[in-house]
Formats: C-alpha cells, structure tokens, sequence
C-alpha cells in the first residue's frame, strides 16, 4: 500500500481545529507571516492531541503581505531569518513536551526557493544547523530538494492537492486565473492522481510527472476541514494509506 504525507499550513488565524484530526504533519506559522506566541502553542496542543508532526513554517518577514510577496534577501540573511523562526517554535514545542519534526518555508519564500539554488542552499543551511534531523520540505523536483539533499537533510518531496501545476512542474502562479482548485472532488482526483499514479494534468492539458511524500492541503480555505476530510476520504478509498514523512 502506498503512504503519503498529509501535511497543512496552520497556525494562520483559520479554523485549524477543524483541519487537524485528518491530517499527518503540520507547518505552524512562526510569528513572521502570521501567529504569535498564542496561536503557536495552541496550534502545537493540537498537534500533540491528534498525534501530527510538527514543524515549522518560516516566512520572509512580510507580515503584511502575509508572506506571499516576492521581497529580495541576501543569502547571508536568510540564515538569521530562518533560525530565529525555527528557534521560536522550537521553544514552544519543547515546553509542551514536544519536538520539531521538520521545516517547510512559506509562500513567496518557498515559492522562490524553488527556482533559487542559492537560496534554496541558504535555507538548508539554516535547517541544517539547527537541527540536521529536521526534515526539509520543498517543491517536488525543485531547487529546494536538491539543496536539501546536498546539504546532508532529509527531504520530503512536496505536491499540491488544490494548486495548478504548470507543464514544467512548476506552480501556476497565484495571480492566473484558475490557479487554485475550488472543487473539491477535483482536487481529490488529482491527489490521488499524485499518490498512486505520480503524475498530474497540467494548465495546459499536458501531463507532468510529479514524484511527491507528502501533499499539502492549505488551511486557509474557507471550507479547509470538509476539504481536508473528503480528501483523506478520497486518498483511504484509492487504497493510499496516510502517515507523516520518516527519517532515514
């Protein structure tokens, strides 16, 4: 039987109680983009309550662009960025009794890591000298896990339940028309198209070949717990079993 990864953005200011009994890891917002102290420990109870990874969730520090703005940052600050993030849940976890399971960089971050070796290398290196257990999560055949990789971390190869890909792999940028899948029982189709098949059809009616761990369903639609459950539904009945992403 096939497992994958259900992971979800939370710690946003969304209905994360809703989200979380379907769901296998979670990426906690570390105050930056979103969250505080508050929500970070309240998003980690829940974790512990329904037995989720956690892990981090760093942003560019754009709070007001809820870190989906493209900003430009020198590699050499990426380090503090990411460490300062990480260190923030990392305490809040620990206090809870729990521990860090893995780090997936947030929207534009993410989004730029993906094209950006050096970038993508920077983050790595932040990770990586946190904690070289982390498990770094990245866009599947991205930049992102080749600098994971040579950066000696584990990875895990991220796909999208309800984003449109692009013929090259690659996300259809927010903005575009039709970049986001509403449907639900569309989305679920190309889940489970990722999982058992690793391939998803793209903007163009191409077929693009994705090999993914772990899928994402994103917390802040507005109907992200019936989301998160029909799709769990959806994965179980295609005979994919769901569980976090595993060390080596």
């Amino acid at each position: 039987m096939k497992t994958i990864d259900l992971n979800a953005d939370l710690g946003e200011g969304y209905d994360d109680a809703a989200v979380m009994p379907f769901i296998s890891s979670a990426n906690i917002a570390c105050g930056v983009h979103a969250g505080d102290a508050e929500t970070m420990r309240r998003t980690v109870e829940l974790c512990i309550r329904y037995e989720v990874a956690i892990g981090a969730h760093p942003s560019l520090p754009d709070r007001q662009g809820f870190g989906r703005r493209e900003i430009r940052i020198a590699p050499g600050d990426v380090h503090a960025v990411v460490l300062q993030q990480i260190g923030a849940l990392h305490g809040i976890a620990r206090a809870a009794g729990a521990a860090l399971h893995h780090v997936k960089p947030h929207g534009a971050f993410y989004n730029m890591a993906a094209r950006d070796r050096a970038l993508a290398s920077a983050i790595a290196r932040a990770v990586r000298d946190f904690d070289a257990s982390l498990i770094l999560v990245g866009l599947a055949g991205s930049a992102s896990i080749d600098a994971a990789r040579e950066a000696g971390l584990a990875c895990a190869r991220e796909a999208f339940c309800d984003r449109r890909y692009r013929a090259d792999g690659s996300l259809t940028p927010r903005p575009q028309a039709g970049s986001v899948i509403e449907d639900i029982e569309e989305a679920a189709a190309q889940a489970l198209s990722i999982a058992t098949r690793g391939e998803a059809i793209a903007d163009d009616g191409s077929r693009v070949s994705i090999e993914a761990d772990t899928l994402c369903v994103h917390g802040d639609r507005a109907n992200a717990g019936e989301f998160a459950r029909r799709l769990r539904v959806a994965l179980e009945a295609g005979g994919v079993r769901i569980g976090g992403p595993q060390r080596p």
